[in-house]
């Protein structure tokens, strides 16, 4: 169920960032211009295509999730937002821990939720903090226990 991402892909990784980003974070960074101008299904697609290689979707016959990484960097999780609580998320950190060695992973220090996920898969906080590109909100450094 879990593969590396294809080109064919590109829209349904958009699309679940695009609703994740709206749902989880707009309510944050509250920025109408990036978040119903700029983040476009469309100019995601083309963000994405250059980072195929490090991209891996949960497939089931339909692409519900995907992860990011890059070597043991967990860049990016996002799950269907009608579809979370499922799985899915887990099955792909999962995934990433056991296939790619991944342990650390830098989350936005209000997306509570996100955090709470992290802490029930081995995740913990190292006190670590960097201020997240262009904004006044704080992203926090987890590695895995």
């Amino acid at each position: 169920m879990i593969r590396k991402a294809e080109s064919n892909d590109w829209a349904r990784i958009a699309e679940i960032l695009d609703f994740n980003y709206r749902l989880y974070f707009y309510p944050i960074f509250q920025s109408d211009e990036y978040y119903f101008s700029e983040l476009q299904v469309p100019s995601l697609m083309k963000d994405y295509e250059t980072e195929l290689d490090s991209l891996y979707v949960y497939d089931d016959g339909v692409v519900k999730g995907f992860i990011k990484i890059e070597g043991t960097y967990i860049a990016r999780l996002f799950v269907e937002p009608v579809l979370q609580n499922a799985s899915i998320g887990s099955r792909l950190l999962e995934y990433a821990v056991n296939e790619h060695h991944a342990d650390h992973l830098w989350a936005l220090e209000k997306n509570v939720k996100a955090i709470r996920f992290y802490e029930r898969h081995g995740f913990v906080a190292t006190g670590e903090k960097k201020l997240e590109e262009g904004t006044t909100e704080y992203l926090i450094l987890m590695r895995k226990k």
